[in-house]
């Protein structure tokens, strides 16, 4: 996979949960809390430093109470 575009899905990623999560009026030890995950690990992934697992998304997106599309980047180039 092209490193470039993967970085920006990772980036939109976060963008997304960060919005969602900040929508819910959680911070991020509340979320890790609700995903049981740690903090540290939600931060890097709202920051676009960590690609999730599928697990990972799965469990941010039931932790959030949101189906797990609404995390995921569009994947449209621009």
């Amino acid at each position: 996979m092209d490193q470039v575009r993967e970085k920006a899905l990772m980036k939109q990623f976060g963008e997304n949960l960060k919005k969602i999560r900040n929508e819910r009026n959680l911070t991020v030890r509340a979320l890790a809390d609700l995903a049981d995950m740690d903090y540290t690990n939600i931060s890097n992934i709202e920051n676009g430093q960590s690609n999730p697992s599928m697990t990972t998304v799965i469990f941010l997106a039931e932790a959030l109470q949101v189906d797990p599309a609404q995390l995921l980047p569009s994947g449209k180039k621009g």
